[in-house]
């Protein structure tokens, strides 16, 4: 008889290395980097303006714009993961389903590269 405990196995053990992973990496740069302040840490990062004026400033949509794709697109990714672990498990339902909805994101994704959004003139 197969253990329930065995089926999350492979995911316990992902998600253990990732965070002792995580916590090695931290500790690493903590004890490597160099903590000093200087004039370039508060200076205008990326976006243009300075970070300690007023947060009602203008600035470009185009940075709203990137950040919305980042999140669309690393959420996509959450779904891939279980989704491929039952793959075989789902049949050709959960197979559509999937399709479907990379489907819908990869028009969304081409249609904002044809109107520009992706373009940094």
């Amino acid at each position: 008889m197969k253990l329930i405990w065995l089926d999350y196995l492979s995911i316990g053990i992902y998600l253990a290395f990732s965070i002792l992973l995580s916590v090695v990496i931290i500790i690493l740069s903590y004890l490597i980097s160099v903590q000093k302040s200087d004039s370039e840490k508060a200076s205008a990062y990326e976006c243009g303006f300075s970070p300690f004026d007023d947060a009602r400033n203008k600035f470009d949509v185009k940075f709203y714009l990137v950040a919305i794709l980042f999140i669309i697109f690393d959420l996509e990714v959450s779904f891939l993961f279980p989704w491929v672990t039952v793959l075989h498990e789902i049949g050709s339902l959960g197979f559509w389903s999937m399709f479907w909805f990379l489907f819908i994101l990869t028009v969304g994704f081409v249609y904002e590269w044809a109107k520009g959004a992706l373009d940094w003139n």
